[in-house]
């Protein structure tokens, strides 16, 4: 057990000491929540890839790969759709934007492309947000207390308030700086562990093993890119939800905060090759990793979730152990809060800045500034953690029987559904009007709630709800109001106005 903690220990003292001195760089909101926009290509790639992984990755897509085998693959097909989208067609943009109306967060970038005079988009905006980011860090705290329990044999709730102290410490210390560098030191670590553990495994198969053949007899729809009878209206449908989780990659505000911070357009067209390249080494090596663990403890007639968990989410664990000496186990610890801790650490900084600056400042006390706004975004980081750990702990006791894989995703779809349709039209659409971008979030958000808790109770069309998730449908509604609502109410000034500043920053360029 020494040789877990040592390498645990190892990898938090790390984490400090990059805080540490990140936090000689934060001086107000705008360091605080921006880094000062001095990221470079390395950091911002590694940071936005990391903040958009999570938990899910390495419990929960690698347990999706032990559970149904090769279709989860489509997973790292939507995923480099959306990573590549995001980098190569809208970073650019929404860089120069954001710089041209000296925008620091979403919200800002917002008000000022939509020349709004009332506070209606700024509260819709950040208040939306802050209740998925609360969702989404209570899947990543839950995730904590679950690997401190499979990997170091602790208590549930003490792994996950554990896991939440030592993320709030470097967060508040530190701030976006700090979690851009530990974002860095983490996905290094996420992409070693991710990497050689199925590379380690499959090179430990003896000449005898047929892996191909041996899924096949235990199950033959783990070798069908379309899952367990072949192509079907509901196969296509799981295929189409497990495809569309890259569509979160397309205006996420954790993730977008990369773009705003990064140095310049240069270092986001340096930036997206090595976004790519994380992304397909990460997801493909989860996936990879779920399979052969399904080949290594499983055979006919075994129920997966009896040997690898709920969900299988214990694969990954269980294949490390297998593999490796124990030394090395402590790293894999490391791995799975990498992913946890660089998401947490990034929405908690997104949600206080939104709240401290977009609503606090704007809307109550234009006069907060300097360190004190700083330290006002420290305070309700540490508020958000809170909030988050007590959701996690009563989904806990109320859902004993939950998945980190789907308690995440909702939190995903939603934020991707109430933001990523608006940000997309905002960025390529001149007739885009602010009412349309209230109402595409309004729906986005409502659909999220419809889509998970009602459609899918629906005899008939509730089992492709199911299938789907919450993202396709809510995404789509989204989409689709914001257009209608937008051509019912044009404005052309409005439209006149954005086209002007599309003229200053081509003319101005990088």
């Amino acid at each position: 057990m020494i040789e877990k903690y040592s390498m645990l220990f190892l990898y938090l003292g790390v984490l400090i000491a990059l805080s540490i001195v990140a936090s000689r760089r934060v001086k107000d909101i705008k360091g605080y929540i921006t880094g000062n926009k001095t990221l470079g290509y390395w950091v911002a790639a590694f940071s936005a890839q990391a903040t958009g992984e999570s938990a899910w990755l390495l419990l929960g897509v690698t347990g999706m790969g032990a559970m149904v085998g090769f279709s989860a693959y489509w997973v790292v097909v939507g995923e480099m759709f959306g990573v590549a989208v995001a980098w190569f067609f809208m970073a650019e943009r929404y860089k120069k934007l954001t710089d041209h109306y000296d925008s620091i967060t979403m919200t800002d970038y917002l008000v000022s492309r939509f020349k709004v005079t009332n506070h209606t988009l700024r509260l819709v905006a950040s208040i939306s947000l802050a209740i998925f980011i609360l969702i989404y860090i209570s899947a990543q705290i839950d995730a904590t207390g679950s690997a401190f329990e499979r990997f170091l044999a602790w208590d549930y709730h003490t792994g996950a308030i554990v896991g939440f102290l030592i993320v709030v410490v470097y967060s508040v210390i530190g701030g976006f700086i700090a979690v851009a560098w530990t974002d860095m030191f983490q996905g290094a670590v996420m992409v070693l562990s991710l990497v050689a553990l199925p590379l380690v495994a499959y090179l430990m198969l003896g000449p005898d093993d047929h892996v191909y053949d041996t899924l096949s007899s235990i199950d033959p729809g783990l070798v069908n890119m379309w899952g367990n009878g072949g192509l079907t209206p509901m196969n296509f449908a799981i295929v189409l939800g497990m495809m569309l989780i890259g569509l979160g990659f397309l205006g996420s505000p954790q993730v977008f905060a990369r773009f705003l911070a990064i140095k310049d357009v240069e270092e986001i067209r340096r930036g997206r090759w090595v976004a790519l390249a994380f992304t397909f080494l990460v997801d493909a090596s989860a996936v990879s990793i779920g399979v052969l663990g399904r080949y290594l403890f499983t055979e006919a007639g075994t129920d997966p979730t009896d040997v690898l968990g709920n969900g299988a989410q214990n694969v990954l664990p269980t294949l490390v152990e297998y593999v490796f000496p124990l030394i090395l186990v402590g790293l894999y610890v490391a791995a799975v809060l990498s992913a946890i801790m660089s998401t947490v650490s990034s929405l908690l900084i997104v949600a206080a800045g939104s709240i401290t600056h977009d609503i606090y400042r704007k809307i109550f006390n234009a006069e907060l500034e300097g360190e004190k706004s700083a330290k006002f975004s420290r305070w309700l980081t540490v508020t958000f953690a809170v909030l988050a750990l007590a959701i996690a702990l009563i989904v806990s006791f109320i859902s004993p029987s939950r998945t980190i894989f789907w308690f995440v995703i909702f939190g995903w779809s939603g934020i991707a559904a109430t933001f990523c349709p608006m940000v997309i039209m905002s960025l390529f659409w001149k007739g885009f009007t602010a009412r349309g971008a209230i109402a595409s979030m309004i729906s986005g958000f409502l659909m999220t709630i419809l889509a998970k808790f009602v459609f899918s109770e629906m005899d008939g069309i509730g089992d492709y709800f199911v299938a789907m998730e919450t993202m396709p449908p809510a995404f789509l509604f989204s989409f689709v109001v914001g257009y209608i609502v937008s051509i019912l109410n044009p404005d052309p000034e409005l439209s006149e106005n954005y086209s002007d500043d599309l003229k200053a920053i081509e003319k101005r360029g990088d």
